[in-house]
C-alpha cells in the first residue's frame, strides 16, 4: 500500500476548522474602523477590506486556535492598510488634491446658512484635527468612540493589555486635544 505525501482534510490533529466567512462577518465592523483609521479614505475601505478576505481565507499557516483570531486579524488589517497606502503613493496624493477642489457642495436650502457654515467649518477642523495627530491614535480614538467599546473589548480585538489600552487612549486623547485647541475648535481651559 502507497502512502500518501498530502495531508488529510480531516484529521483530528488538525484541530477545530474556523468558519472564515462567519468570522470575517463577525468582525467586519470593528475592521472597517481600523482600516478607515489608517487609510483615511471612505472609498479604500473595501478595496482594503476585500485584501484582508482573501489573505484570511488563504493564508499560508492556518491559525487554528480561535483565541487568536481576532489580534490576528487586526495586524492583518493594519498590514493590508499599510500596503495599500504605499501602493498609492504619488497617484493617491493627486487624486487627493482633484478631490479637495471637486467637492459637491453640502448645503441644504432648509438649514440656516450660518448654522451649516459654522458646524462645515468646525467639522472641517476636526478632521483636520485628527489627521494631524498619529494614525494609531486616529485608530484607537475612532474604535473607542465609534462602536462604544470597552477598555476589555479594544484589548481583545487589538492584541493588547487593558493597561496598554488605556496609556493609548490616554495619548491619542491628549494629542487630539492639543490639536483641537491650536486650531481653536476648542478654548483652553485655565
Amino acid at each position: 500500500m502507497k502512502q500518501s505525501n498530502s495531508r488529510p482534510t480531516n484529521d483530528a490533529d488538525d484541530g477545530p476548522r474556523i468558519d472564515w466567512p462567519a468570522v470575517l462577518a463577525s468582525h467586519d465592523r470593528w475592521l472597517r474602523t481600523v482600516v478607515y483609521a489608517r487609510v483615511g479614505e471612505p472609498q479604500a475601505v473595501d478595496e482594503v477590506m476585500q485584501e484582508v478576505s482573501m489573505a484570511a481565507v488563504r493564508q499560508q499557516a492556518p491559525i487554528n486556535d480561535v483565541e487568536k483570531v481576532t489580534p490576528w486579524l487586526y495586524r492583518l488589517a493594519v498590514t493590508h492598510s499599510l500596503l495599500y497606502r504605499r501602493k498609492q503613493g504619488r497617484g493617491r496624493k493627486l487624486i487627493d488634491r482633484y478631490v479637495q477642489h471637486v467637492q459637491p457642495s453640502e448645503y441644504d436650502r432648509a438649514d440656516d446658512p450660518l448654522e451649516w457654515l459654522l458646524a462645515k467649518e468646525r467639522k472641517e477642523q476636526i478632521r483636520k484635527a485628527m489627521k494631524r495627530i498619529p494614525r494609531r491614535d486616529a485608530e484607537i480614538l475612532l474604535l473607542k468612540y465609534t462602536e462604544d467599546w470597552s477598555y476589555r473589548q479594544l484589548a481583545e480585538h487589538l492584541g493588547i493589555s487593558e493597561s496598554a489600552v488605556e496609556a493609548r487612549l490616554h495619548r491619542a486623547r491628549q494629542r487630539f486635544r492639543t490639536e483641537l485647541t491650536s486650531l481653536a475648535v476648542i478654548e483652553v481651559q485655565p
